[in-house]
């Protein structure tokens, strides 16, 4: 309790309900002083290896490692990662790993529940993910003012629940479809291939000249809504925010640097969106679910990997905005550690809910460090088991938002933002 300063209506405020609980003191005192404004998911769909990635187990032997058999130093004294993200390998001394991740379950729409709620499933009720809370406590009338939306997927949506959950429609995500590694990046409902910026103010004007009955019920609050509503839309589609959209004004050199592919493109429009303020990014990174030949499918995701997401580091701390902005890497769970190399498999991996790896930085998060310990298959956590709800809850925190408040809905449910077991809390370690 020392290491805080609190006032009296802090320990008014936390009640007896939070002295007993000594996290959530922690988490309130943090959390009255926000120090992210933004956070990019990095949601690996699917599932990424722990072995292939940010533990690597060289000394396991073949039938765990395959042909991802070495590990090498990072700039950062005792921290090895797998070979093959050399890159990033350089980027360490700006994001910590988390080693011990765990929930134990192994069915991707239950695990990709846990990890983006912090909750279990429960019958009638669908919490909201990660980004509709964050969309919640930091969106529009909560200080976001942007004409943005304040949650944004590149490119799909994450599709395995409904995000928004009980919060309703107003937290859905805008999903951007397209494809930001082609030229426009068309961006529904923004940008269309072949329709240039007078095009659509022609189309406004005509709608606005055939629009007759709106015209009559103009002074009806319901249409008043709905005129607002298609300004607001209009400021997105012939407004500067389009511009955001452009990668064409970015230096070809950054462009490389961060991969001519989806994936990498992806992470740079995600540095435009947290430059310009979007609270919650979500990349939804497709494609490692690698049941089958494995090692092939690495080949290519590996270094799109390596490059996207160090180059977002440097990048996103060259501009003075890794302070400001939480990265969370991670998938629903891990894959297995031993190789099934038997057919159908052919060199695959299954999944792995009982101990993964998540990468996080920035925002609050110190570099450079290495949270709990996997056994030496990483087969199951040695030290220190971390749960998803205590990431959240972190990550809450150091947004500002605190775990214990309560959160607002149409549907009267007294529900907290993060609820934590006994002895659960915040990584105060990294934070």
């Amino acid at each position: 309790m020392s290491r805080f300063e609190f006032t009296r209506r802090d320990l008014i405020k936390a009640g007896a309900a939070g002295l007993a609980a000594p996290h959530l003191l922690n988490s309130q005192a943090l959390a009255s002083k926000p120090k992210a404004k933004s956070v990019i998911q990095i949601w690996m769909w699917g599932g990424p290896s722990q072995i292939d990635t940010f533990d690597p187990k060289p000394q396991a032997g073949q039938d765990y490692c395959g042909p991802l058999d070495k590990a090498i130093d990072t700039n950062v004294d005792g921290i090895r990662i797998n070979a093959a993200l050399p890159k990033l390998a350089k980027q360490a001394d700006k994001y910590s790993i988390i080693r011990s991740m765990t929930h134990g379950t192994n069915a991707h729409e239950t695990a990709s529940y846990l990890v983006q709620t912090g909750r279990q499933p429960t019958p009638g009720i669908v919490h909201p993910c990660a980004g509709a809370v964050v969309s919640l406590f930091k969106g529009r009338g909560k200080g976001y003012e942007k004409k943005l939306p304040p949650y944004i997927v590149l490119t799909e949506p994450q599709g395995r629940f409904s995000e928004c959950g009980f919060l309703g429609l107003d937290y859905k995500p805008f999903a951007t479809g397209g494809d930001p590694a082609k030229d426009p990046f068309e961006v529904s409902g923004i940008i269309a291939k072949g329709i240039s910026e007078k095009r659509q103010q022609s189309r406004r004007q005509l709608l606005g000249r055939l629009d007759t009955f709106g015209k009559a019920a103009s002074n009806l609050d319901i249409f008043k809504l709905a005129q607002n509503a298609r300004q607001e839309a209009y400021d997105m589609i012939l407004g500067d925010t389009k511009n955001i959209f452009d990668l064409s004004t970015e230096k070809r050199e950054i462009r490389q640097m961060y991969g001519m592919n989806t994936f990498g493109q992806s992470c740079l429009m995600a540095r435009r969106l947290a430059e310009y303020g979007v609270p919650y990014i979500t990349i939804n990174y497709k494609g490692w679910d690698t049941h089958k030949r494995h090692f092939e499918t690495m080949k290519q995701k590996l270094p799109e990997l390596d490059a996207g997401l160090s180059t977002l580091f440097a990048d996103l701390s060259d501009r003075g905005l890794l302070d400001s902005t939480i990265v969370w890497w991670g998938g629903e769970f891990g894959r297995g550690p031993k190789v099934q190399w038997q057919a159908p498999w052919n060199g695959g991996r299954s999944h792995h809910g009982k101990c993964f790896s998540v990468v996080v930085g920035g925002g609050g998060f110190q570099g450079g460090k290495v949270v709990g310990k996997s056994d030496k298959k990483a087969v199951a956590v040695e030290e220190n088991p971390v749960r998803p709800q205590q990431l959240l809850a972190s990550m809450y925190t150091l947004l500002g938002i605190d775990p214990s408040a309560k959160m607002p809905n149409n549907r009267g449910l007294d529900e907290i933002v993060m609820p934590l077991a006994k002895g659960e809390g915040i990584l105060k370690e990294i934070m």
